[in-house]
């Protein structure tokens, strides 16, 4: 079955970093776009960054750009989000999702990993 697994978060201060980590199965992670999305308390989810399948397009929330890098691996089936300066607005469940480019447009979405920026 179709499985998206994040890691990677935790507790960091201000000014650190942190790699989160993607795992896709039971789909063909190759044809999918990806994208990270986050979710803070009482707030909207929101989209933080997302990549074509071919890592040929790259875009980023105006409020990440300069300090976070998507990035993806087809040949392992893994999608990667570098966070470095973090900041305290930066704490938020993050979540990553597939999104077909191709009929059908099948989605799919992971169960989140927490991040907490704090001193």
């Amino acid at each position: 079955q179709v499985q998206l697994v994040e890691s990677g978060g935790g507790l960091v201060q201000p000014g650190g970093s942190l790699r989160l980590t993607c795992a896709a199965s039971g789909f063909t992670f190759s044809s999918y776009a990806m994208s990270w999305y986050r979710q803070a308390p009482g707030k909207e989810r929101e989209l933080v960054a997302v990549i074509t399948s071919t890592s040929g397009m790259r875009n980023y929330a105006d409020s990440v750009k300069g300090r976070f890098t998507i990035s993806r691996d087809n040949g392992k089936n893994t999608l990667y989000l570098q966070m470095d300066s973090l900041k305290p607005e930066d704490t938020a469940v993050y979540y990553c999702r597939a999104a077909a480019e191709r009929w059908p447009p099948m989605q799919y979405w992971g169960q989140g990993t927490q991040v907490t920026v704090s001193s």
